[in-house]
């Protein structure tokens, strides 16, 4: 029997209507019935997704030590091989709780932007003179294509990030005429989380997820920004694209490609030029 322990097959038993039992009232009864079987019955329960850390309490005017500090309080990630991270330049020595909080916040949104413009240069000079972009009329090296486009869509573009910006504002920093003091952060903004996830991707995601998650963007981010520094480094010393300039140096013929190309963004000379450098590969 379900309620005694007895050892009666399940047919013998008379049928009596039964309600549900909460399950950890059925958990309850099964400790105290050693050999019934209800904890095979109780219903099961889908584990709920664990809920990410809520943000360490900031307040302007206290202080971390040191960025150690600034890693055990939650408020930025160290990743191996310095898990406890690395300030180099001593940035977060002695820092005002809030600053580094807007410091971890810049470095997240930097990172985000760069991704796009290191992704961008890549796409934008491989579809630079094609007829369905622009009239073919945007060429030459990235640095110069936004000097290129129409005038509308360069409006267009400065609109979309003037409203992106103020509501980047508006989720996270506290209006000037309220806080203490200027380019204060809301105490609990949470740095880079703007409540904005078209895809879903956080959902369903435990801490642990999102943990990892974060420090991936994050690290993309650094190597982005570092990335786009050289790509614009390398376009303002040579003059030409980013793949034509690094087949170019393989084949040693860098000198004459930049010859070709370096004070225009006609093309025609610098395709010649990249073509005969390509031919010595």
């Amino acid at each position: 029997s379900l309620w005694s322990g007895g050892d009666f097959p399940a047919h013998t038993q008379a049928h009596t209507p039964t309600t549900h039992t909460p399950t950890h009232t059925m958990a309850a009864i099964c400790s105290l019935a050693p050999r019934i079987v209800c904890a095979a019955r109780a219903p099961k329960v889908r584990a709920a997704a664990e809920e990410p850390p809520a943000p360490p309490p900031l307040k302007a005017g206290s202080t971390y030590k040191d960025l150690n500090a600034a890693v055990k309080a939650g408020l930025v990630q160290g990743c191996a091989p310095f898990g406890n991270g690395i300030d180099a330049f001593g940035f977060y020595n002695n820092i005002d709780q809030a600053e580094a909080q807007r410091f971890a916040d810049v470095e997240i949104t930097h990172g985000r932007v760069a991704m796009l413009a290191a992704l961008g240069f890549f796409v934008g000079e491989q579809v630079e003179g094609s007829a369905f972009l622009f009239d073919a009329s945007v060429t030459g090296p990235a640095i110069n294509h936004f000097q290129q486009v129409p005038t509308f869509f360069a409006v267009t573009l400065g609109v979309g990030i003037i409203l992106a910006e103020t509501n980047r504002v508006n989720q996270a920093w506290q209006s000037p005429f309220e806080a203490s003091r200027l380019f204060l952060q809301k105490d609990s903004h949470v740095p880079g989380d703007y409540a904005w996830d078209p895809l879903g991707l956080s959902k369903g995601k435990s801490a642990n997820d999102m943990k990892s998650i974060k420090m991936k963007e994050l690290n993309n981010g650094r190597l982005a920004m570092i990335a786009i520094a050289a790509f614009v480094g390398q376009e303002l010393a040579t003059g030409i694209n980013i793949i034509p300039g690094d087949d170019a140096l393989k084949a040693g013929q860098l000198a004459a490609v930049e010859a070709k190309c370096a004070g225009t963004i006609d093309e025609a000379a610098c395709s010649k030029a990249f073509d005969a450098a390509i031919a010595l590969l």
